[in-house]
């Protein structure tokens, strides 16, 4: 009942609003003409008071009176003229009361009744986070008011600080991951999702407290590829190529040779002063090819096999110049380019990329986040458009709120 009052209040406002101007009365003028005719009246009572006192003759008198009333007959023709258009204005202006008073509202009613839900009842916040669904939206606010009431919960925090991150409130998913940490303790998932989010919010710069968390989860966790993935990335901003090139040679060495991240590993020893194997990026497009096809790959030379790696991705840049929304071939193709040596067709793709997508949609931040992993430099890429700056293919960093428990 409370929303039929709301929709008549604000219907009434608008209809107010739309009638005020018709409803304003002209103010009362005189037709531009009364002057004319006052003038040509004198005219005739002048000519009278002429003629009797003997000044012009009967005949100049009567010519006189007749011009005169020809010019008194010709103005008042147009005034009445501008009385019927006066009158016709008034219709107008009744006609547009009446269609703004009843159209909106007809229309808005109808419309609604088509595609609303007149008949739902109204459902409280409490009832909707009762039974949240797979909305996101309710299931953090869910948790959120969960950990209000229980702030020591610290498996609510742990599973609110990927989400945060995600959805790039970076603020709140650094202070989830610290009472995660603080109430249940470190792990390797959550020390490297603090120092990811620590390192988004920097803008791809690994500091101190971020460095130190990643340095913590390879500690607890030696396989953890996205920590000394960071490990390297600190090393290699700080100056020191040497321990950079070592750290990501030896992720390079424990990672099978068509891991995801491979490609991104090899780019950065090679950028560290390594060289890096071509045939580690080779995989992800080995794999597309049939087995004849595989077979043939086998007995080729390594330059024929890079030759070969080139044409497809050479085929995978014509076809995204025809299907420009495939968000998932463009980030192929840049990290393609980057495992092949070419940093300006990797540079040069990934800003086409960015052009063909909205910077705050989710395309626009994986593009930020490719671009923070590969090092190159993307113009607008942001702290809030960059959440998912990690190697492809790492461990993912927490459990969607499903099933959250209160």
């Amino acid at each position: 009942m409370i929303l039929w009052i709301l929709l008549a209040l604000l219907t009434a406002i608008v209809a107010a609003a739309l009638l005020y101007p018709l409803y304003r009365r002209p103010e009362a003028l005189a037709p531009d003409n009364a002057g004319e005719i006052e003038v040509y009246r004198d005219q005739m009572k002048e000519l009278d008071r002429d003629r009797a006192g003997g000044l012009i003759s009967a005949e100049e008198a009567e010519y006189a009176r007749a011009e005169i009333g020809r010019r008194l007959l010709a103005a008042a023709g147009k005034e009445n003229v501008d009385a019927a258009d006066a009158a016709k204005a008034s219709g107008l202006r009744r006609m547009a009361i009446g269609i703004v008073t009843v159209a909106p509202p007809a229309i808005g009613l109808c419309l609604y009744i088509m595609l609303g839900s007149p008949g739902l009842p109204d459902q409280p916040l409490e009832a909707r986070l009762a039974n949240p669904g797979n909305d996101m939206s309710l299931l953090v606010a869910k948790a959120e008011r969960h950990l209000a009431q229980n702030p020591n919960d610290g498996s609510g925090w742990d599973i609110l600080a990927p989400i945060y991150f995600r959805t790039a409130r970076l603020g709140d998913a650094e202070l989830a991951y610290r009472n995660a940490i603080r109430l249940i303790g470190p792990s390797a998932a959550r020390l490297s999702g603090l120092g990811e989010t620590l390192v988004v919010a920097n803008d791809g710069i690994v500091t101190e407290d971020a460095r130190s968390a990643f340095e913590e989860a390879v500690k607890l966790e030696p396989g953890d590829v996205r920590a000394r993935f960071y490990v390297g990335v600190a090393q290699e901003q700080a100056g020191k190529a040497d321990e950079a090139k070592a750290t990501f040679e030896e992720i390079a060495k424990a990672s099978p040779p068509d891991a995801p991240w491979m490609g991104l590993i090899n780019e950065h020893i090679a950028k560290n002063g390594g060289s890096a194997a071509a045939s580690a990026g080779s995989a992800p497009f080995l794999k597309s090819l049939s087995e004849d096809d595989m077979g043939a790959v086998e007995g080729m030379s390594q330059d024929d096999r890079q030759e070969m790696i080139r044409g497809m991705v050479d085929s995978l840049a014509s076809r995204l110049e025809a299907e420009p929304d495939n968000i998932e071939g463009w980030l192929r193709l840049v990290r393609s380019y980057m495992v092949l040596g070419d940093r300006e067709k990797a540079q040069a793709a990934l800003t086409t990329a960015r052009g063909h997508f909205s910077a705050d949609g989710n395309e626009g931040r994986q593009l930020a986040a490719l671009a923070v992993e590969t090092g190159l430099p993307a113009e607008g890429a942001g702290k809030a458009e960059a959440p998912d700056a990690a190697p492809q293919g790492t461990a993912p960093q927490g459990v969607a709120p499903e099933g959250v428990t209160q």
